[in-house]
């Protein structure tokens, strides 16, 4: 498995160069501020996505417990 999964073939050089990039597009300041909010993203779709677990648990012990 030489490439990551939609990327291509990435080498070293390209993720360098990506990082430069994005360094000078958002500054250093912007970037642990970007970070912070995906972070906080991310755990809020994952909470919202036990949330459903649970209430789909739930309404299948609920329908059981009417049979």
């Amino acid at each position: 498995m030489n490439h990551l999964l939609f990327l291509g073939n990435l080498g070293t050089g390209e993720i360098i160069i990506i990082a430069i990039i994005v360094l000078l597009l958002f500054g250093g300041k912007k970037i642990p501020e970007l970070m912070k909010g995906i972070g906080k993203g991310v755990k809020n779709f994952k909470d919202g996505v036990k949330g459903l677990e649970d209430d789909i648990k739930l309404d299948d012990t609920d329908t059981i417990d009417k049979k």
